[in-house]
């Protein structure tokens, strides 16, 4: 498992019962996680410090109870990067701390590539990797269907002074944005992806990870330049092996230019623990030797 544990802004402090409880910067939040089957660990005095609380619905959703004064949004960061911390509807926070293995690895390989990196970001979301890869020196183009997700990312940019790096931010729908940049004849030197687990499309039409992801990667491939550096590709569905985008990964993208591909999970460590979350899985494509 990879683990990051090179936060200083963000902590779990806890794990119990069905629920998290993280410092994110000044204020702590507790919420839901899926994968804690397991008793509280801490004294009930650190369940009972908590900034909000949320709290699912039967109907879907969920909303945050408030228990002490907390700002609608609020700004941590990890390393060079700067991100705003905004609870929503959904218990989100806009950031996914454990992805920060995936950002060091990726500046690593940008930063010791030496020669010009252009990298495509789809479901982007807030812009962890984009800023990462961007502060690393690569051009990114970073692509998202929703407009309100984008903006929160040139907010982060911003706020990390990055707002003059060459981001190239695309309000779209990821296949039909793959299928104009191919139709273009454009390449990139990295690709990275966070597909979700079950979605709609434009029109409607039905996503799910299980019927798309082949065709997701191999639409890539031909977006890949002649001399590729990575190809990285996060999932948060429940139950999905890492070892299932590994072996597309070999039926797509090593046919194009041979590689090493490697998978696992990501997870977080709890604080003054043993204990490691598990947060998602990833998988790799990088160039070099098998």
């Amino acid at each position: 498992m990879q683990i990051a544990s090179n936060w200083n802004d963000y902590a779990i402090l806890d794990t119990g019962y069905g629920e998290k409880i993280e410092q994110w910067g000044d204020y702590i939040l507790r919420r839901p996680d899926p994968q804690v089957i397991w008793p509280w660990q801490k004294e009930e005095k650190v369940r009972n410090n908590v900034h909000a609380i949320y709290h699912r619905s039967i109907r879907g959703g969920g909303e945050w109870e408030k228990l002490r004064k907390l700002p609608d949004s609020w700004t941590i960061g990890y390393k060079n990067l700067k991100f705003k911390v905004e609870p929503t509807g959904f218990k989100h926070t806009g950031l996914f701390p454990e992805q920060a293995v995936n950002w060091d690895w990726m500046k690593d390989k940008i930063k010791n590539a030496n020669r010009e990196i252009k990298v495509l970001n789809l479901f982007a979301y807030t812009g962890g990797a984009t800023l990462a890869c961007a502060s690393a020196g690569a051009s990114v183009c970073h692509v998202d269907a929703s407009k309100g997700i984008v903006s929160w990312c040139k907010e982060n940019a911003a706020i990390s002074g990055l707002s003059e790096k060459p981001i190239r931010y695309i309000v779209d729908d990821c296949m039909k944005f793959i299928e104009r940049e191919v139709r273009r004849g454009k390449t990139y030197e990295a690709i990275i992806m966070d597909p979700p687990s079950y979605g709609r499309g434009p029109k409607g039409e039905l996503w799910k990870i299980e019927d798309e992801l082949y065709k997701l990667l191999d639409s890539c491939v031909p977006l890949l330049s002649e001399n590729p550096l990575f190809v990285l590709v996060n999932s948060y569905t429940t139950g999905f092996s890492p070892y299932v985008p590994a072996n597309i990964m070999e039926m797509t993208i090593q046919r194009k230019v041979r590689g090493k591909v490697s998978a696992g999970e990501v997870g977080l460590p709890v604080k003054d623990s043993s204990i490691v979350l598990p947060c998602g899985i990833y998988t790799r494509w990088e160039r070099g030797q098998i």
